[in-house]
């Protein structure tokens, strides 16, 4: 799991990325897209066409970070828009990285009564 800082904001690239894009190129979308600080020490989430890889870019003050993650099987589930960006949670970021859908998690079970 990426240890996210508590002050840190996640922020999802709504859309499609190249994800042959390293660091800087990704920096230059999270600046000119997204309009936002790629050096703010937040975290920026790119997904790729076919959806079974993400990357996140973020700047943990002593230098850049690029963290990459493939499904082996399905597709990280991501907003229909075209363009923009979609505010994350640290618990939906890692519902999205397990690929369970982070938009409207099912719970599992409630008790009726309690004792």
């Amino acid at each position: 799991m990426i240890p996210v800082p508590s002050n840190a904001r996640i922020w999802l690239a709504a859309g499609v990325t190249d994800m042959r894009r390293g660091f800087n190129t990704l920096a230059a979308q999270t600046e000119k897209v997204l309009e936002l600080d790629p050096y703010s020490g937040h975290l920026f989430v790119f997904r790729g066409r076919r959806g079974d890889l993400l990357k996140i870019i973020w700047w943990d003050a002593q230098g850049a970070c690029l963290f990459t993650k493939r499904l082996e099987r399905g597709r990280f589930v991501w907003p229909t828009a075209k363009g923009g960006k979609v505010s994350l949670s640290p618990s939906q970021l890692a519902m999205l990285l397990e690929g369970i859908d982070w938009r409207a998690p099912l719970k599992t079970w409630t008790p009726l009564t309690a004792g």
